[in-house]
């Protein structure tokens, strides 16, 4: 039977409602003021896992209004939780298992609990946890390998390796709730596909921030059992709670379950307006502006134009 008990290993990351807000509060101010200091809020990483920014740049006061605009908190949470899908339909395009799936993420959770997505774009952090669970769930594959099949630059993969191990405390053994949903799921067969679709839903949100993973577990196959009605669940947790021995109550563990069942149910995924919004802001905030994005889309015409006049014109000798 699957504990769903937070031991002290787990409790590390594990907080209240209160203090995940205050971390993410945190991390986006500090962005914030990066902004007004540099000019710009992103990172440069090394492969040591060393950071710098740019020089700071100097103000004009005149040049008030024309500032880039950082994100706000729930602008950020859009970003990762649209982050978070592409992580799975990455996982899915290389038919990585499951707990690869479930490792890298939990792992880009836990790395933006340190960090906002203006210090670190989610798309080189999503690459480089996927890449991370292979190597920790035994299953690896190379970072050349990971890069050339979404092309992407795997020196990337490799330059962000060692700030993510950092940022996670190198607390590289996570327990994700599917493995919990297994141990629960011997009692209710039934139940396994449907439970696992809840949990899928559940890792979306802040949850597994706030709750050990055998409390995910049994919140998802509560809701599953709603649909199919296998048995009276609140006499299963009962029993769960005998056989544990536990010291918690059933109106305290019916309490967590329904708190899960809240984030579950406020959950919002950004639609594809919110997201060009924010990734307009977001460029803005690393210094990059849409005269730039022109100029690089001109200078790939000009190289694919060359590119032709070379295939038809054969290679140069000079």
């Amino acid at each position: 039977m699957a504990d769903f008990h937070t031991s002290t290993h787990r409790a590390n990351w594990i907080f209240s409602p209160q203090e995940l807000v205050e971390k993410y509060k945190a991390a986006n101010q500090r962005a914030i003021q990066a902004l007004e200091k540099y000019g710009t809020t992103q990172m440069e990483v090394d492969a040591d896992g060393s950071l710098s920014y740019p020089e700071p740049i100097a103000r004009d006061n005149a040049d008030k209004h024309s500032r880039p605009k950082p994100l706000n908190i729930e602008e950020e949470q859009f970003m990762r939780v649209f982050y978070e899908n592409k992580l799975r339909e990455v996982c899915s395009a290389f038919y990585f298992p499951n707990k690869i799936q479930a490792t890298a993420l939990i792992y880009f959770k836990r790395f933006y609990l340190q960090w906002s997505v203006m210090e670190h774009h989610p798309k080189h952090i999503m690459l480089t946890c996927v890449y991370a669970a292979c190597k920790i769930e035994e299953n690896h594959v190379s970072a050349e390998e990971l890069g050339k099949g979404i092309s992407q630059d795997h020196q990337m993969i490799l330059n962000y390796e060692m700030i993510v191990y950092q940022s996670l405390e190198f607390d590289l053994i996570v327990y994700a709730p599917y493995r919990s949903v297994e141990g629960f799921v011997n009692d209710m067969e039934d139940l396994q596909e449907t439970a696992r679709l809840e949990v899928d839903k559940i890792m979306l949100t802040d949850a597994p921030h706030l709750f050990p993973p055998g409390q995910l577990a049994l919140a998802a196959l509560r809701n599953a059992n709603e649909m199919h009605r296998v048995l009276d669940f609140e006499g299963y947790l009962r029993r769960i709670l005998a056989r544990q021995n536990s010291e918690h109550t059933i109106l305290q563990l019916i309490e967590s379950l329904d708190a899960i069942d809240a984030w579950v149910r406020k959950f919002k995924f950004p639609t594809e307006k919110d997201m060009k919004h924010i990734n307009r802001k977001l460029k803005s905030c690393w210094g990059h502006s849409s005269h730039d994005d022109s100029k690089k889309r001109e200078k790939k015409r000009h190289k694919s134009h060359k590119s032709l006049n070379e295939a038809h014109n054969g290679p140069s000798l000079a």
